[in-house]
């Protein structure tokens, strides 16, 4: 039990280093789509390919690690550790973004455009005062909140890969006798 609770942790560490690096590559393709719009379909193929990642990943560590049996709970909980390795990797690349590249105004005009948006929508008033009495996040508050979207998406998204990758047993081949 302790040796299969390490495991998980090793290797949800290091596919979530690698599945960071990628999250961070992708971010800088949503980067550079402010200025050249081309570079939006980039990130949005790539933020696409998470999902199957994490399959690809979660599907490695069962047959490799654990002999090709794996529980759904065991694949779930990999899956949230995986992206939340990852989600901590991309929140570097988050803080570097929000503080040495954007505009000092970035978030802010962020902020505005949703707001203006709610009011096109005609969402409640009441909602829109409360809003507009938030204060503009700083880059380390965008950064923390990346990583608590991040792991949502990791708890949500992970659910699926965890049954389609705990319902197939994989044949090992034994060695002839």
């Amino acid at each position: 039990m302790m040796e299969e609770k390490s495991s998980l942790l090793k290797w949800s560490m290091t596919y979530g280093l690698i599945l960071g690096i990628y999250w961070g590559i992708k971010y800088i393709f949503f980067i550079l789509s402010v200025s050249r719009p081309s570079f939006s379909m980039v990130y949005w193929i790539f933020t696409l390919a998470v999902p199957f990642i994490a399959y690809y990943f979660t599907k490695k560590y069962k047959d490799e690690e654990l002999e090709g049996q794996i529980s759904f709970f065991h694949a779930w909980r990999f899956g949230i550790m995986l992206y939340f390795f990852a989600a901590l990797i991309v929140s570097l690349v988050h803080f570097v973004f929000y503080q040495y590249i954007a505009s000092p105004d970035f978030i802010a005009h962020a902020y505005d455009q949703a707001i203006n948006l709610l009011k096109e929508n005609q969402i409640n008033t009441s909602v829109l005062e409360s809003l507009s009495k938030l204060t503009v996040p700083s880059p380390i508050q965008m950064a923390i909140q990346g990583i608590f979207n991040n792991i949502f998406y990791g708890i949500v998204l992970s659910i699926p890969v965890a049954l389609i990758v705990s319902r197939h047993k994989t044949e090992t081949t034994q060695p002839a006798k």
